[in-house]
């Protein structure tokens, strides 16, 4: 072959190996390009979650401790999550069958199934129970101690919330779910600030995907959450939950029932009580008495299900913050506010009622309470006397733009802002289309709708000079050093009306209390401010006759107030819906449904707070004393003791020998006696059986009559409430049939049944 011949051939090889080369390294550069740097990140971050398993370690929520700082309401402890390591155990069948056989008792797991979790060779980490408490852990340590068992089983660290007081103040609190996320309450609303910051554990795997063991892991520790600070007192929101509850029982209440209790300054949120309730650590469990009943009348199926389902979120809603209800007569000391701060009326401005008004467009008259009539009357007669008409007219003077201007300023048409959720909004004429008729029903606190916690955040600026405060039930949030994190504004939002319009408001409302329809609130000593509420459900009335043209209206009965007269400083509303008449006696108004629940909670409730006792000149002559210590005496000595102290005193045990020692006495030493009362003495061989006495019934008894009971059972009362004629027994402090001793002073709370039947579609 030719030597050019050979040339050519050998550059035209060069020339097509060079092209490959060139090409083949093109295609890989630009594969390369293309993994690397196109699809690198993506391509990492998948190589890493294959190499790498991830795993939660909860962080330990925040604990949430009442307005004193030490008692806590709720808090979270450690739990553990049980986890095996099948990979050390797979290849040992033996240890397969021990690990089996001794976990599953005890915890409660089917054996056949935990040997079968033994067997997967490839994982270090199967999640067994999750949750578990201290005694399962011990049991499980032992267990593998016995056994000498050093791998294939864990516990890992987790927690658990518990709620130490139960029901109390549950609907404030909430709950958690079993991933710990706060689902209710404040748990909801703070979730950001209890539930800290996870952790992680971080373990590899090795290129078969199995886990590989566990000194290949590493921890990330959690952030624990923040704790709180209330402004709830577990004292007062226990008080208020028990006399809430023994109002329910007491009036038959269908609907459930609210109490609130305010600081009128800070707008603090001292107490929150709601019915139906639960207990958070167990907060599927129904304990509403007529929810259950409304649940166990369904037959088995889809229909009893759904209701089980909605009476739980009803014992979960705070009625307080979500439900709306028509306010009734307590919204008349704001009408009140409005008519005396535009200079309208003064209290001694007269009106005439004569028992009805009969409005433009419309066939019926708007009765009062008193279908007969109040007559002429001053303002302050006519907020005493709760009077309609009197309302009506203030209405009038005021007209639909400046009656809507201090709805709003009253903070009635807009949510307050408390910090729970679920504030509802509530439900009103807008100004452009209010009626005079409206304005006029409106104008005594009927057919419109408001949530409590505007009631009695509006309550508070007619009792603190004028301001509208911002409700609130976390004082602060802290950290674990306890360094504030967070504080509440107690910043006033905007003043309502003047101070000298909130004095005279006060004083008319002293003197209601006193001496007015809301005598059924009245606490002896510590001058009360107070207006009742009867309110018609007017909306529910009008369904229920589509169903029942028979059907009865249904009211809620309320009381709002506020006390020292002189120096407010604190607010209660307390109200009951759907008091049943038909089944308390005839009971369903708002002085004598709500007035002796209220005044019960304000007669604890107020020396708890550090309010002085200062008894009015009419109050000095009924006002109970301080029983003297007598006990270790002589019956000689402490007769003298006793007589020196205006009090007489009767013997039970020997009383032949009056130089034999006095060795218990009642009333004891430093409680209440009754003016003129008597202490019983126990001597030495005295028994039970004459000691002790049974609890009458004083319910429905008038003072007379309950004095009388009382005597002849060996027993003493102090009076509650209103002593005035027509006034009966509504509630006693020690319930009937249960045993005393003798002497025992036994608290009687008296109350008007005002003429709720007579409303004609309109309230109190």
């Amino acid at each position: 072959m030719a030597k050019g011949t050979t040339e050519k051939i050998k550059k035209k090889a060069m020339g097509v190996m060079a092209a490959l080369v060139f090409v083949g390294f093109g295609a890989a550069a630009v594969s390369l390009f293309h993994w690397q740097i196109l699809q690198g990140e993506e391509l990492s971050a998948k190589a890493m979650e294959q190499s790498l398993r991830s795993t939660t370690l909860p962080a330990m929520r925040g604990t949430i401790y009442d307005a004193t700082g030490t008692k806590v309401l709720a808090q979270s402890a450690s739990v553990w999550t049980v986890v095996l390591e099948p990979a050390y155990l797979a290849h040992d069948e033996s240890l397969r069958r021990t690990v089996a056989a001794g976990l599953a008792p005890i915890l409660e797991l089917d054996e056949a199934e935990l040997y079968e979790l033994t067997g997967d060779a490839g994982s270090y980490y199967t999640i067994v129970k999750r949750k578990v408490e201290t005694d399962v852990r011990d049991k499980i340590n032992s267990f593998l101690e016995t056994n000498k068992i050093d791998n294939g089983v864990r516990l890992i660290d987790d927690y658990k919330r518990y709620y130490p007081y139960g029901t109390v103040a549950a609907n404030v609190l909430g709950f958690t779910g079993s991933d710990n996320q706060g689902l209710e309450g404040l748990e909801s609303y703070y979730e950001s600030e209890l539930s800290g910051s996870a952790g992680r554990l971080v373990a590899a795997k090795n290129g078969f995907g199995t886990d590989m063991p566990f000194e290949y892991e590493q921890v990330v520790n959690a952030e624990d959450g923040y704790d709180l600070v209330l402004t709830i007192d577990e004292t007062v929101q226990s008080i208020l939950e028990k006399y809430l509850a023994e109002g329910i029982e007491k009036f038959k209440v269908k609907n459930g029932a609210v109490a609130v209790m305010m600081d009128v300054d800070t707008g603090g949120i001292l107490g929150l009580a709601v019915q139906p309730t639960y207990d958070p650590n167990d907060y599927q469990t129904i304990l509403d008495k007529n929810l259950l009943a409304q649940i166990e009348a369904l037959p088995e199926g889809e229909e009893r299900d759904e209701a089980e389902r909605l009476a739980q979120n009803t014992q979960w809603r705070n009625k307080a913050v979500s439900d709306t209800y028509y306010p009734g007569s307590v919204y008349k000391m704001c009408v009140g506010s409005m008519g005396l701060e535009e200079g309208l009326i003064t209290e001694d401005s007269q009106f005439t009622c004569t028992g009805s008004i009969k409005m433009d467009g419309v066939d019926d008259p708007i009765h009062c309470w008193k279908h007969a009539g109040h007559g002429t009357t001053t303002f302050r007669e006519g907020l005493c006397n709760s009077c309609n008409p009197w309302f009506m007219h203030i209405g009038e003077l005021l007209t639909v733009p400046t009656f809507c201007k201090y709805r709003d300023a009253f903070g009635f048409t807009s949510k307050t802002g408390i910090d729970l959720p679920g504030e509802s909004g509530s439900i009103y004429h807008d100004e452009e289309d209010m009626l005079p008729i409206d304005l006029a029903i409106e104008s005594f606190g009927q057919n419109f709708s408001i949530t409590p916690i505007q009631m009695i955040t509006a309550c508070a600026a007619v009792a603190n000079g004028g301001y509208l405060v911002r409700p609130h039930v976390v004082d602060r949030v802290v950290d674990s050093r306890g360094n504030i994190v967070k504080s509440a504004d107690t910043s006033y939002r905007r003043q309502v009306v003047s101070d000298k319009t909130s004095a005279t408001i006060a004083d008319i409302m002293k003197q209601n209390a006193a001496a007015g329809t809301a005598r059924g609130g009245y606490v002896s000593g510590y001058r009360i401010c107070g207006k009742t509420g009867t309110s018609e459900k007017v909306a529910k009335h009008n369904e229920d006759l589509r169903e029942d043209p028979n059907a009865q209206m249904t009211y809620i009965a309320s009381y709002c107030g506020f006390a020292p007269a002189e120096d407010p400083k604190y607010a209660l509303l307390v109200f009951f819906d759907e008091p049943d008449g038909d089944e308390n006696g005839g009971f369903t108004g708002g002085n004598a449904v709500a007035g002796p629940i209220f005044s019960a909670m304000m007669q604890e409730l107020l020396p708890y707070l550090g309010v002085e006792v200062e008894y009015g000149e009419d109050e000095h002559d009924q006002r109970d004393m301080v029983t003297p210590t007598v006990v270790g005496m002589s019956i000689t000595e402490a007769q003298a003791v006793l007589e020196e102290h205006g009090l007489k005193y009767s013997i039970v045990g020997d009383e032949e020998n009056w130089e034999n020692q006095v060795i218990e006495q009642i009333p004891e030493s430093g409680s209440a006696v009754p003016k003129g009362g008597t202490v019983v003495l126990y001597t030495s061989g005295y028994g039970m059986d004459e000691a002790l006495v049974e609890v009458p019934d004083f319910s429905r008894e008038d003072l007379v009559n309950a004095s009388y009971i009382a005597y002849v059972n060996g027993l003493q009362i102090t009076v509650n409430g209103s002593r005035d004629e027509g006034t009966v027994v509504m509630m006693q402090a020690i319930p009937a049939g249960e045993k005393v001793k003798k002497g025992t002073v036994i608290t009687l709370t008296f109350a008007e049944n005002l003429d709720t039947e007579a409303y004609v579609h309109i309230g109190e």
